[in-house]
């Protein structure tokens, strides 16, 4: 019985050897593997690292001309606001009185158009006078 035991222990260590040297084998390859990939990293993921930086300091530029941009977009667009509240609030001025402001401002206009108008007439005058040539008549 003690030749049967050795036997089966035998065939055991047999079969153990048989499945751990292969294991060991592809341990073996894969430590290897995970070493060349090491190295491989610590020669290309400065280069990367440097890039990600690159790329994040032109994303933070890009982002502040941005800024930029949508604030002074909303200084301008305040100030067209602001003129269209101006317009807004002449037109109910002209509409709330009645067409008074615009008889006022068409009379304005009047009298500039007439004050151009004496202005031209003098300057046209002023040479023929310097000429030796009459006022009247011409």
């Amino acid at each position: 019985m003690v030749d049967l035991a050795v036997m089966i222990i035998a065939v055991a260590v047999v079969v153990l050897v048989a499945y751990l040297v292969p294991t060991i084998f592809q341990v073996k390859k894969t430590l290897s593997q995970s070493e060349r990939l090491l190295i491989r990293l610590n020669h290309e993921l400065p280069g990367m690292l440097k890039d990600v930086k690159g790329t994040n300091e032109n994303i933070r530029a890009l982002t502040d001309q941005a800024r930029v941009g949508v604030d002074r977009a909303t200084v301008f667009l305040d100030a067209v606001g602001d003129v269209g509240q101006t317009v807004h609030q002449v037109h109910q001025s002209v509409r709330g009185k009645g067409g008074t402001m615009m008889v006022g401002l068409t009379s304005l206009l009047a009298g500039i158009k007439a004050v151009t108008s004496s202005v031209k007439h003098r300057v046209h005058k002023e040479p023929r006078e310097q000429q030796g040539g009459s006022n009247y008549g011409d």
